[in-house]
């Protein structure tokens, strides 16, 4: 498996604008999710000009935040768009670093909260990650979730955004890899030794 610290570096080789699909092995998923959160959240930008938007369709905010604090990631550096925790009702406790979107369906409203934290909070190094590909497919008709990609992530190249996409590879249709080979630049199999 790559290492931790390897995804990191790769990530940080990748220019400003750049979107890589980050492929995680369903039968090492949560060590491969582990890696990809500290990848991401942590190696990706230790210094504080790093800014990271995560949107959350897999698991809820909670959960990933309460992943990142044991990674030692400060909360000034992560802010969340969770589209998942109102549909899984698990909604009692709202994250201060986080918005809440009632359903993944709602590709918009996405695209619209994560276009309003990039304003609020302008960073010299922002990242948005996306957890993940396979959960919106589920939500979303082929077409739809195309089209929401397209937008979304040219957009966020031409702000030289770094956008990292999570994918659980078994999981992945034709339609799914076609969708992605036309907007990331790079994938990154965390199952691979690099």
């Amino acid at each position: 498996m790559t290492s931790d610290s390897e995804i990191g570096e790769r990530l940080r080789a990748l220019s400003g604008g750049s979107a890589v699909a980050l492929r995680l092995d369903p039968h090492e998923y949560a060590d491969h999710y582990f890696a990809a959160l500290a990848a991401t959240l942590r190696d990706l930008g230790p210094d504080s000009s790093t800014m990271t938007i995560y949107v959350s369709v897999t698991n809820p905010a909670a959960l990933v935040w309460s992943l990142a604090q044991a990674l030692d990631v400060t909360a000034d550096r992560v802010w969340f768009v969770d589209a998942i925790s109102h549909i899984m009702m698990n909604y009692r406790d709202p994250l201060p670093n986080a918005t809440y979107i009632e359903s993944p369906r709602m590709l918009e409203d996405i695209m619209l909260r994560v276009e309003y934290l990039l304003r609020k909070y302008p960073s010299p190094h922002p990242t948005v990650v996306i957890d993940s590909v396979n959960s919106l497919a589920i939500h979303n008709p082929p077409d739809l979730l195309s089209e929401f990609f397209h937008i979304l992530i040219n957009n966020l190249k031409s702000r030289q955004v770094l956008t990292a996409l999570l994918v659980v590879s078994d999981d992945t249709t034709s339609v799914l890899d076609q969708m992605l080979s036309l907007v990331v630049d790079e994938t990154i199999d965390l199952g691979r030794r690099v």
